[in-house]
């Protein structure tokens, strides 16, 4: 049987995978329609959250403008910056989205900036919107995460897990493949598949449980920077983790440090020391 993407484990086949569509002469990506889903549901989810707990919605509205074009302006940066050996021989392509390299840290970063500028010029707390914001973030991450699996991309090694995933190997990145997958290729008709850790499922469903933790915290806390903080020891863990399994990581200079994975460690022990500090001296405080 031909196919495409298999999770030969969970009996999952999926035979032809279609990545874009053209409306005349416009190429449409499904990559960009599941983050301009991810988009929306997280901001929706924000206006939510916000309206909870009595702030004022409209300034969502001004700053989700703000936070996209600097975000998408911040993760490619961050992809641009690490990859600097490719794009310095050829800096035309710096600009060039459609042929992908956006960093999730990078958007992070920028988005985190782009609302501490917003919230200064409109003397509004930074603390209570990043709280609030961050929930979004984590449902946006759960869902755009997806756009991966159509473009065959954000794998990891090799595995024989319950939720190994195999793709045809003419349809990803032949540097992202390593020399156990092709230990163990599989032959299939006159197909060739490698078989891997669907790192992107991983990240998804971790995102996906951070976000309803979010909820939680969110409705039970007692002081801001609680949510914000809880997010950056949790996507913290579940990234080291997740990305020490990634083929496609982005490294520091020719070293074997992996940036994602060094800014993983950074942002939990920020989200730590605000934690004890929000929960312990705070709490003295009060008493």
């Amino acid at each position: 049987m031909k196919y495409d993407i298999a999770f030969p484990h969970l009996n999952i086949y999926i035979e032809d995978i279609i990545n874009s569509f053209d409306i005349g002469n416009f190429t449409i990506a499904f990559y960009g329609i599941i983050m301009s889903i991810a988009m929306i549901l997280g901001f929706l989810i924000v206006l939510h959250f916000a309206s909870k707990s009595k702030q004022n919605t409209d300034y969502y509205y001004d700053l989700f403008i703000f936070v996209i074009i600097f975000s998408i302006i911040g993760a490619r940066a961050y992809y641009v910056i690490f990859n600097w050996a490719y794009y310095s021989t050829y800096p035309s392509q710096i600009i060039n989205l459609r042929a992908g390299g956006l960093a999730i840290y990078g958007g992070i970063i920028f988005g985190v900036l782009t609302t501490f500028v917003f919230c200064k010029i409109r003397k509004i707390s930074f603390i209570k919107t990043v709280d609030t914001a961050i929930i979004g973030v984590a449902l946006g991450q759960a869902i755009g995460r997806w756009g991966n699996f159509f473009n065959m991309e954000a794998f990891g090694t090799y595995t024989n897990n319950p939720l190994a995933m195999q793709i045809r190997k003419d349809l990803v990145n032949k540097y992202a493949i390593t020399i156990e997958m092709l230990y163990n290729q599989i032959k299939n008709g006159e197909y060739v598949y490698v078989q891997m850790h669907p790192t992107f499922l991983y990240e998804s469903i971790a995102c996906l449980i951070i976000f309803v933790i979010l909820m939680i915290v969110f409705n039970h806390k007692k002081h801001n920077g609680v949510v914000f903080a809880t997010y950056m020891v949790l996507y913290g863990i579940a990234r080291f983790f997740i990305e020490g399994l990634r083929t496609d990581s982005l490294y520091i200079g020719r070293t074997d440090n992996r940036v994602s994975q060094i800014f993983s460690i950074v942002i939990f022990a920020i989200g730590i020391i605000i934690l004890v500090y929000n929960l312990l001296i705070k709490r003295k405080e009060k008493i």
